[in-house]
């Protein structure tokens, strides 16, 4: 069995890179997806959806390089399950509400918005390109 989740979205933070006492590097980030659509109603809808992404290793250091907050990125992976539910990660909240995040392990990032030469992509040791400058506001 197999499972692939393929999200595109802006980043809601810079990316924090840290190190495991091993040694090995881990970049975590957030990227927040959009779906807009017209209700039965007519009126305008629009659904937000985060999701909070780990990257390992070359790939961690390489994201961390060249991702910042508000840049569009697709990010290709897998779901990591909170072990007692099965699904994401839920909690409650000090308002005593409850809240859930979705946790996902990059296998590959590909940074979009036009690098030069197009899109620059990163996977498991693969090095990116560059990106252009220009801020994308979220």
């Amino acid at each position: 069995m197999y499972q692939k989740l393929v999200i595109a979205g802006n980043l809601g933070r810079d990316p924090d890179l840290r190190y495991t006492p091993s040694g090995q590097a881990v970049c975590k980030f957030s990227v927040a997806t959009e779906r807009r659509w017209t209700g039965s109603d007519g009126q305008a809808q629009k659904e937000t959806v985060w999701f909070n992404v780990s990257a390992w290793g070359k790939l961690a250091e390489t994201c961390n390089q060249y991702l910042a907050k508000g840049r569009k990125v697709l990010v290709e992976g897998r779901l990591t399950v909170d072990r007692e539910t099965g699904g994401p990660r839920v909690w409650q909240a000090q308002d005593g509400g409850y809240r859930a995040s979705y946790e996902v392990t990059a296998l590959e990032v590909r940074f979009l918005g036009g690098g030069r030469g197009g899109d620059a992509a990163a996977d498991d040791g693969e090095s990116g390109g560059h990106l252009s400058e220009d801020e994308i506001p979220f």
